[in-house]
């Protein structure tokens, strides 16, 4: 029997982060975001979350524009449906443009209750392998570099196992100077968000007597030609992040020789399912790929989770565990990190209970689309 869909409950939380996390884009402390409640007609029930932010800085879409979409225009789509399998609602949704985070935050319900229908954890039923996955963090740009080197310290000594710098014009090469003389031997890659033209590459080349793992997205989302014209005159491998919204996209940038290594977005993409076609098609070019972060909460990490257990996700993504930004998650047990491990669940879906109480003092108001026949 196929999913047929009794309503979908959207839950519109806003939570504050522990720290405030800055980037070439901007400054955050507080997330906005959705949480979707998919409920099948036998009263299964399956969580997606939205990723995109408040302000459209990342990509174009933000939470209000989420909301739009899922709301008038892919919510009604399911009410035609009945889905044997997850695969099904990307193709469902391909008639709308773009919007890949709206559509990503429903195909992610859509999976975690296909998971705990056939009574197996969502990285099975993503075809994972990994019981166990690596762990890196990501760390913003910070008021000092006293304070920076305190953190890169103390995320160290907890077992991360790769530090990502964020990285802009005039915070850049001299800041990963003192941290690669500071840490000698760290797995330690730079992220620029796009903040880069070919006008820089002799200050990039720098980049090169560093030994990092990457330097993501340094030049325009859109660009996969003169990411092609910078990669042959580095070293350094780079990674794209905002440029792969898509297979189409992996494999024009592959093409061309624009990276070496690929970020993999669950919301950037347009959902795990065109996630996992990336990753599929990264293997047989023999490209490597991660699990990029959007600062999530507990249901959206646990999807990041499952879908790192592929096997071309051979660097440490940016799952870390909930303590990291949160005082309280929305799950129970919350994600946690030993020694820069996460330990990948075994329960039906995405392994993880909501925490009602959580989602009760986060909440704000609730918009609900029955879809009963």
């Amino acid at each position: 029997m196929g999913i047929l869909f009794q309503e979908i409950v959207l839950h519109k939380l806003k939570m504050r982060m522990l720290d405030s996390f800055s980037t070439s884009f901007g400054t955050m402390q507080d997330k906005e975001f959705f949480i979707v409640e998919a409920i099948d007609t036998l009263g299964n029930r399956g969580y997606g979350e939205s990723v995109a932010f408040t302000v459209p800085w990342y990509t174009e879409e933000t939470v209000k524009t989420n909301e739009h979409i899922m709301v008038d225009f892919l919510i009604p789509m399911l009410k035609q449906a009945e889905i044997e399998h997850p695969d099904e609602v990307f193709q469902l949704f391909s008639t709308i443009r773009g919007n890949n985070m709206a559509k990503a935050a429903i195909e992610g319900a859509v999976w975690d209750l296909y998971a705990k229908r056939n009574g197996i954890s969502l990285a099975k039923a993503l075809g994972g392998e990994r019981s166990e996955i690596e762990v890196g963090i990501s760390i913003g740009i910070q008021p000092s570099m006293e304070q920076l080197l305190e953190k890169i310290a103390g995320f160290l000594e907890q077992g991360y196992k790769r530090i990502k710098l964020k990285i802009k014009p005039g915070h850049d090469v001299e800041v990963l100077r003192e941290v690669r003389r500071n840490f000698p031997a760290i797995p330690l890659m730079a992220d620029a968000n796009s903040a880069y033209t070919l006008d820089d590459i002799p200050l990039l080349q720098q980049l090169d007597e560093l030994d990092l793992m990457m330097i993501e997205q340094p030049l325009q989302h859109n660009d996969f030609i003169d990411h092609a014209k910078l990669q042959a005159k580095l070293n350094t491998p780079i990674c794209l992040d905002e440029s792969i919204t898509s297979l189409y996209d992996a494999q024009k940038a592959i093409e061309l020789g624009g990276c070496k290594i690929i970020n993999i977005k669950i919301g950037r993409v347009g959902g795990l399912s065109e996630a996992k076609r990336i990753h599929d098609y990264c293997q047989d070019m023999g490209v490597a790929v991660w699990c990029g972060g959007m600062l999530e909460a507990g249901v959206g990490r646990a999807h990041n989770i499952a879908l790192s257990t592929l096997s071309n996700f051979t660097l440490p993504g940016d799952s870390a565990g909930s303590s990291r930004y949160w005082k309280k998650d929305i799950i129970k047990p919350e994600v946690t990190v030993e020694n820069g491990i996460i330990t990948v669940p075994t329960a039906p879906g995405i392994g993880y209970e909501l925490d009602e109480a959580a989602l009760a003092k986060f909440r704000v108001p609730v918009t609900t689309r029955n879809l009963s026949n």
